[in-house]
């Protein structure tokens, strides 16, 4: 049976086909939807794991155990699990292991843009790299067959648009392989220092026998054309080679690309005349050629920043222009990011607004709008979890600089569990007087509204237990006098509460209350009810405006609310001085 999917519901497919049991992960852009997907899977157990690092041992200890075991990410979710994957490099596996890696190039919901591709290299694993919907479930089922038959982790890196393009994929049936045995064996699966040197020179000769596989690999194959012109390329780039050049050239397709497959590129330079090396981001492929003293052009015509596409690709090695699209007669206007209407985090955003001498560090989420005009709060965001360990250093360089602002730090319910935990420990240890917000709108927002460990559901929909945020801030060490938990709705203890923690001495923490707008409970529930101006009543004094709700706007002198957008927050009434609000739908 054939179906259209996207790369990453194919992923899903081929890790159900080739009888994995185990898969864990934390939702990023563009990964998420793969543990969506396996999670629909009778045979599979699926489950969210509180960060990156966790999913990975979770996936890690399923193999070892003898379990074919998944962990998916998106790139910069590798970065905090880099630490097991280094020394999962060592000790190998037992059931197949396969670390789905999903890039950004461009950046689309991304914070950096980092290629991957470099981590097989320094961590000494296989690489496979598919092109199409179809290469991403057939090609994860020769990971793991590459995985137990090299005794190897296998790095499945995608990129954005793979994980996200749909393409027609011939369906298979479910492989049961079942769990394998597992046998103690210490030298292998304890990495004291010991062992692990004997480890290192095993790892070794493993990369020269995957090595020798790359060059043999039907996963790495030559498509001969036109011999002016070759080009060596992998994932999307090969899609989009393909369509400028077809059979104006001739392509070594790599599918297996680390170890690269040095025998099979001097036997592909050797056949054609003019060579080009076409892939986004680093120039990981051509430094390896060039390092083998063989003549190509890469990065000197292609862009190293950015996604690539046709069109960049024709204009930098053709030198020909664009090719010409379909003109869409429509004006989109523009819309810049700004936290949703309802959205629970405005009320803390503008009650911190108010202190104009108050340093804030954001963190990765829906909050980091807090940093968006008119709030204008947010003054740092770096990865998952700096929001308070950030805001730690800020306090303790003000205190070396003798500055004395206060330093508030954000994050949401699910970067708490993922690394903010960790960051409030420190505060409480070091004594660094600063607020730490948690957020809790009881979702992973940003991602698409994935279950975490404080929402009482599973990523299969089964009830689990709470983990209560309040607990853990007291058992980490916060006194109770310097915590508040407060509806970020209502601004009059919002605003008491930061003025509470401004003025506090020692380490505070804010626990603001109220689920996302957009949860479809939620909405229902709303439904209907809005809030209206009086016109009678409104002075034009546009504080309302200052709230930053994109339902509130200033048309001609009048100041309105879009009833449809509207949830009834109630956050611009309790900013209305001249009760010029009024509810609707109640």
């Amino acid at each position: 049976m054939k179906k259209i999917m996207t790369g990453n519901e194919a992923i899903a497919r081929g890790v159900f086909e080739a009888g994995c049991t185990v898969a864990a992960a934390y939702p990023g852009t563009p990964s998420t939807e793969i543990l969506e997907n396996v999670a629909l899977y009778d045979g599979i157990y699926a489950e969210w794991s509180p960060n990156e690092k966790v999913a990975f041992e979770v996936a890690a200890g399923a193999s070892i155990a003898g379990a074919r075991a998944l962990t998916a990410m998106k790139h910069v979710g590798l970065n905090v699990a880099a630490d097991p994957l280094f020394t999962m490099a060592y000790e190998g596996v037992n059931g197949g292991f396969v670390v789905v890696s999903a890039d950004d190039p461009g950046m689309h919901s991304s914070q950096n843009e980092q290629d991957n591709r470099l981590y097989a290299q320094h961590a000494k694993v296989a690489m496979i790299e598919p092109s199409d919907s179809q290469e991403c479930k057939d090609y994860i089922k020769i990971a793991y067959e590459i995985s137990e038959q090299f005794d190897t982790l296998v790095l499945f890196r995608i990129t954005t648009r793979i994980a996200h393009s749909k393409s027609i994929v011939e369906l298979g049936d479910r492989v049961e392989v079942g769990v394998k045995e597992y046998k103690k064996d210490i030298k292998k699966y304890v990495m004291i220092p010991g062992h692990a040197r004997v480890k290192h020179v095993e790892v070794e000769e493993r990369l020269k026998k995957l090595q020798e596989y790359s060059n043999n690999t039907p996963l790495n194959r030559i498509e001969m054309g036109d011999t002016k012109i070759g080009i060596i390329t992998s994932g999307v780039s090969y899609q989009y080679a393909k369509e400028v050049f077809g059979e104006n050239a001739s392509y070594l397709k790599l599918g297996f690309t680390f170890p690269l497959p040095d025998k099979l590129i001097k036997e592909f330079a050797s056949m054609v005349d003019k060579l080009y090396i076409i892939e986004e981001n680093e120039p990981y492929i051509e430094t390896f050629v060039k390092a083998m003293g063989i003549e190509c052009t890469g990065k000197e015509l292609i862009p190293i920043c950015g996604e690539l596409n046709p069109d960049i690709i024709r204009k930098a090695l053709l030198g020909t222009g664009e090719k010409e699209l379909y003109n869409v007669e429509i004006n989109v206007p523009n819309r810049p990011p700004v936290l949703c209407p309802g959205c629970p985090h405005r009320g803390i955003f503008y009650a911190v607004s108010k202190h104009k001498d108050i340093i804030a560090t954001g963190d990765i989420g829906c909050y980091t709008l807090g940093m968006m005009p008119p709030l204008n709060v947010t003054d740092t965001v770096i990865d998952m979890g700096a929001g308070i360990s950030a805001a730690i250093g800020f306090e303790k360089a003000a205190m070396m600089g003798g500055r004395k602002n206060k330093i508030f730090g954000f994050v949401g319910d699910s970067t708490f569990f993922h690394s903010g935990i960790t960051g409030l420990v420190d505060a409480v240890y070091n004594n660094s007087p600063i607020v730490s917000v948690i957020l809790d709108n009881s979702i992973t927002g940003m991602t698409g509204h994935q279950e975490n460990p404080g929402t009482g559901k599973t990523l299969k929909g089964d009830i689990a237990p709470v983990i209560d945020i309040l607990g853990i801030v007291k058992a980490v060490g916060i006194k109770e006098e310097n915590i508040r938990v407060v509806d970020p709705y209502k601004l009059d203890e919002t605003e008491k509460a930061v003025k509470d923690a401004y003025n506090a001495t020692e380490p505070f923490v804010i626990i603001t209350k109220q689920p996302c707008a957009l949860l479809k409970d939620v909405m229902k529930k709303r439904a209907g009810k809005y809030v209206k101006i009086n016109q009678d009543k409104c002075k034009k004094c546009k504080a309302c405006l200052r709230v930053g709700c994109p339902a509130i706007s200033n048309r001609n002198g009048m100041i309105t609310i879009d009833k449809d957008m509207c949830n009834q927050c109630t956050v611009c009434m309790q900013v209305c001085k001249f009760d010029a609000m009024e509810k609707v739908g109640e």
